[in-house]
Order: structure tokens, then sequence, then C-alpha cells
């Protein structure tokens, strides 16, 4: 080989060092802070720092999500942002933020799960039903579902419902505590309703007894109606007798 040659690779191997070399290393660094960014944020959430989390998480999903994409790590952001966000009762952000995960991953148990926890929260509870009846056509074991269905038939007044839900969580786990004291409470609350039904039916009997007891009394004991003037002294007239 010529030195010319020889030199000219050299040159190469220089550009190559000097300016492809650095540029990978910015990208690569870009890319990495989203990385960086995440699990930053998994140790504030462990610290419960929740606050401190989020803006970690915003800043792993405002880089370049590419290098996180391609492991759990973006679906993790989501739904930890999400769970932070439930931690300061901002159920509206944390909805927000767990819809942008499902619209990626939209068959996570988790992100399904945090979005029905939110939206009973905030008192939406047929919306809350709908997302833990997504959670049980993904896992139908799960017991947390099950139990957080129970929670929110109970909330709506609709106890049988409950009944069924927590019977359902406690024949998958029979020892699990929450659904045998949610059963005893479903229960407690079905039998009083309906006892108090039971009352107010029997009230309502009462109450038409008395009516019709009224009505008939009236009809049986009324005073007779006044007879016309005009024929009481008619009536009060007497024959008068022939002169003899």
């Amino acid at each position: 080989m010529k030195i010319r040659q020889i030199f000219h690779i050299l040159a190469v191997l220089l550009l190559i060092t000097g300016f492809v070399l650095p540029v990978m290393a910015a990208e690569n660094a870009t890319q990495d802070a989203a990385t960086a960014a995440y699990n930053r944020g998994e140790l504030l959430l462990q610290s419960k720092e929740y606050a401190r989390a989020i803006a970690s998480f915003d800043q792993a999903l405002a880089s370049n999500t590419t290098m996180i994409r391609g492991s759990d790590a973006l679906l993790y952001t989501y739904r930890d942002k999400g769970y932070a966000l439930i931690q300061l009762n901002d159920y509206p952000e944390a909805i927000k933020t767990i819809d942008q995960g499902l619209a990626i991953y939209e068959n996570d148990e988790m992100l399904w799960y945090n979005k029905g926890f939110a939206l009973f929260k905030q008192g939406n509870y047929q919306d809350a039903l709908n997302a833990y009846d997504k959670v049980l056509k993904i896992n139908n074991a799960s017991i947390q579902a099950m139990n957080n269905e129970g929670d929110t038939f109970f909330q709506m007044g609709r106890y049988q419902a409950a009944i069924d839900a927590y019977k359902w969580a406690n024949a998958i786990e029979p020892n699990d505590s929450y659904s045998i004291a949610g059963l005893e409470k479903a229960q407690s609350a079905a039998a009083a309703g309906a006892a108090a039904n039971q009352t107010q039916d029997i009230i309502l009997v009462i109450i038409l007894i008395v009516v019709a007891g009224g009505i008939i009394y009236y009809l049986k004991f009324r005073n007779p109606a006044e007879v016309k003037k005009g024929e009481e002294k008619k009536a009060e007239k007497k024959p008068k007798e022939k002169k003899k």
C-alpha cells in the first residue's frame, strides 16, 4: 500500500473521529435524556415526591422517546405519572395522562384500572364501571377490579350488583379480606333497604285502608239530604175535615 493511500485512510478516520462520532454522541445524549428523566422520576415516585416525579416524567415525554419506547419505560412513564397525579388528587389531569397512554397501549390493564379509580373519585360512577369492565376483559381474575366494581355499585345504591361483584372476587380469592368486608357491607345495606321498602309498603297499605274506610263511612252514615222546603210544607199539611 502506498504511503499516500495510508494518509487518505488516516484522514478519513480523523474525520470520523472528529465529526461523525461527536454527532452520534450528541444524538445518543438527546435520546438518553428521556431515559435519565424517566429513571429520576421513578426514584422520586418511590420517595413519594409526587410533584417532582411528575415534572421528571414530563421531561421524559418532552424528550426523544425512541429509546424508552423500545422498552416498557414509556408505558411506565404514563402509568406512573397518572398514579402520581392521583396521589395528588388531581383526577382530571390523571385521566388526561392515562388517556394519552391508552392511545398507545390500549390494552394495558393498569392504565384502565387507574382510570377507573380516578373516575370513581370524581363521582363518575358509570364511566368508572366501564373502565373496570375493560380491566376484566383483559384479566378476568383481577380481584382489585372486581372489588372496585363492588364499591362503585355500592355508591350507586345498586346493592345486589355490589354483592355479586364481591362474591365474584371472593370466589377467586376466598381469603381476600376486602371482598369479605365489602360483601358484608353490601348485604347489610340490601337488607336495610328491603326492610325500609317493606315498612313503606305497610304504611301505604294502612293509608289506603284508612282512606277506604273513611269513604265507606261517609257513604253509609252520612245525613239524609234535606227535603226541599216546598215539599216539606206540603208534607206537613193535614187534610181538612168536612163540615157536618
